[in-house]
């Protein structure tokens, strides 16, 4: 069993974005930020429901196949469920339709826990009040020996990486520059000492940048 995150950041490190409007409730910004990511076969057909076998199949496309192997449960905080816009809509179940693309338990991490929502496909979310380590031990436990993914937002990633719980952090380095947001490097300064560091270069241009812990 291993812990693991995987991001897409900019190249001054920011892993969010902060156009977002009611209209527009991503931003611009985001799309350009994922596109690649968005663009493999993995991603449109497990998260955009495109089974035509359309999209990327290079370097990208391994990263993002990787992304759905081996996991048994999932983290993430209020935020990347959207509790945050969507605060008092107790009907809320996500961005992800009827069916969420993670077919596991999903604990997501909240100062205003609800009821479980259980979802087409395997998913089930639980909205807890916990810290890194108590979510972590729940999650554990439901994964069944399968890996555990830090879906994000970027606090939560962060603060499952400075308490030392992350194995294998992996990170697409867009090569787009925001210059506001939240940074994944904050306050994480030596962190590259604990890990073996690996990268990869895309067709795409994203360089894809993994920390395994020895």
């Amino acid at each position: 069993m291993a812990v693991r995150i995987d991001l897409n950041i900019s190249l001054d490190g920011f892993a969010s974005t902060t156009d977002q409007t009611p209209e527009n409730p991503f931003g611009d910004d985001w799309g350009r930020l994922v596109s690649a990511y968005a663009a493999t076969r993995t991603m449109r057909e497990k998260v955009l429901g495109d089974a035509s076998g359309a999209g990327t199949t290079g370097v990208d496309e391994k990263y993002a196949s990787g992304y759905f192997e081996g996991v048994g449960a999932e983290i993430m905080g209020a935020g990347m469920f959207g509790l945050h816009a969507n605060p008092d809509d107790q009907d809320w179940r996500g961005w992800w339709g009827d069916e969420p693309p993670f077919h596991a338990p999903v604990f997501v991490l909240t100062h205003t826990p609800r009821p479980p929502i259980e979802m087409r496909g395997g998913t089930t979310f639980h909205f807890l009040d916990a810290t890194p380590e108590e979510a972590l031990a729940r999650a554990t436990e439901a994964a069944g020996g399968k890996d555990v993914r830090v879906g994000g937002g970027v606090e939560v990633a962060r603060s499952f990486i400075a308490a030392r719980l992350v194995d294998r952090l992996h990170l697409a380095v867009v090569p787009i520059v925001l210059g506001r947001g939240q940074r994944i490097w904050d306050d994480l300064r030596g962190l590259e000492n604990d890990y073996d560091i690996s990268s990869e270069v895309a067709e795409s241009g994203v360089t894809h940048v993994t920390f395994t812990r020895r």
